[in-house]
Order: C-alpha cells, then structure tokens, then sequence
C-alpha cells in the first residue's frame, strides 16, 4: 500500500510537471509578464515591454546546447536579424533552470552570445518563470507580438526544424514580414518540435 502511494505521488508530481509547461498561449493573447525584470547578457535589468519595437516583440525560448537550437541557429540570426531592421524587438530567453550551474549558465550565455554574434538581447529566464507564463515547452519556441502586444504567431521557425535543406514553409519569417507591413498574419501556428525546457 506505502509503494502504491508513493508511485501514485510521483505521478501526480510528473504529470503537475508536464501540465505546468502545456497550457500556451492562444492567438490574441497580450504579451504576459510584461513588466518584469530579466537578467540580460549585459548585466543590465530588461523587461520584454522595454525590448518591444515599434512593430512588435519576437519572443524566442532557446539553449546554448539543444541540438534542435544549434541546426537553427543560422536561421534565428537570420530572423532576428530581419526583425531588427524591421523595428520588432527580439529576446532571446534561456529557461533551462534544472541546468543553470553548468551549460545553461549566464557565464556560458555570454560566450554562446559572443560565438554567435548576438546583436539581441538574451537574457536568463529564472525559474523558467516566462516559460510557465508562455506555456513554451521547446527550445527553440517563438512568440511573435505584434505592435499592440498581442500574439500573432507561436511555433518554430519553419516546418523542418532538423534540416534547413528541407524547408517548404517559413512560418516565422512570413509572419514578421506580415507584421512589419501592417497586414494580417495568416499562419498562426507553425511546427513545435525541440528539445524539452529542463525546468527544475
């Protein structure tokens, strides 16, 4: 009877884990936690309402490790780069607590920003705080907002995550070009495939 307690404790604790990372935000969604304060690269205090540009906010849950992150990270410059010269913000946000004291520290942030040529902000998710408040499971994740903060697109990047020379759709790129122009977005949702967040 004790082991079935037990068994049936620690299943409740892991399904309450997977349950924290999966309620996501819907479309229309207005920008959560907004106000507040992130540990940046830069060792300066961020909030996501401060990074938002005159065009919106592009949102990306990302890793200095996960594969999936290290075959996009020639189209995250790529995207984030776009969405720079288009007046949309970009954080970049490491919610990887469970391994804060080793890979996923903001010592090895800086030096993964700096191998990367990193012109956005990249700042440390504690708690995985933002990430419960996305409902983002992944990395990579992104939340896209437009100018009046509500959520336009959540998804990948594109629709083959493992391999670049497969692409057909560009989720993401579509839906800054969309936003950057003043027109609808109309792909809301692209493919969410990653590495899990390794919340604590």
């Amino acid at each position: 009877m004790k082991t079935l307690a037990v068994g049936l404790l620690l299943g409740s604790a892991i399904f309450l884990d997977f349950r924290r990372g999966t309620e996501a935000l819907q479309t229309g969604a207005i920008l959560p936690n907004a106000d507040e304060p992130l540990c940046e690269i830069s060792g300066q205090e961020l909030t996501l309402h401060k990074a938002m540009g005159a065009n919106g906010l592009l949102v990306m849950f990302t890793s200095n490790i996960c594969p999936y992150v290290l075959r996009n990270q020639a189209r995250t410059n790529a995207v984030c780069r776009f969405a720079q010269a288009h007046q949309i913000g970009v954080v970049l946000l490491n919610s990887n607590e469970a391994e804060r004291q080793s890979n996923e520290s903001l010592e090895y942030m800086k030096i993964y920003a700096r191998e990367q040529g990193f012109s956005w902000y990249y700042a440390v998710d504690q708690n995985s705080h933002l990430a419960d408040a996305f409902g983002a499971d992944h990395t990579p994740d992104c939340y896209l907002f437009d100018r009046e903060s509500k959520l336009v697109y959540k998804g990948g990047i594109d629709d083959n995550p493992g391999n670049a020379a497969q692409v057909k759709v560009h989720y993401l790129q579509h839906a800054l070009e969309a936003i950057s122009t003043g027109k609808t977005v109309t792909d809301h949702q692209g493919e969410d495939v990653g590495c899990s967040i390794k919340r604590m």
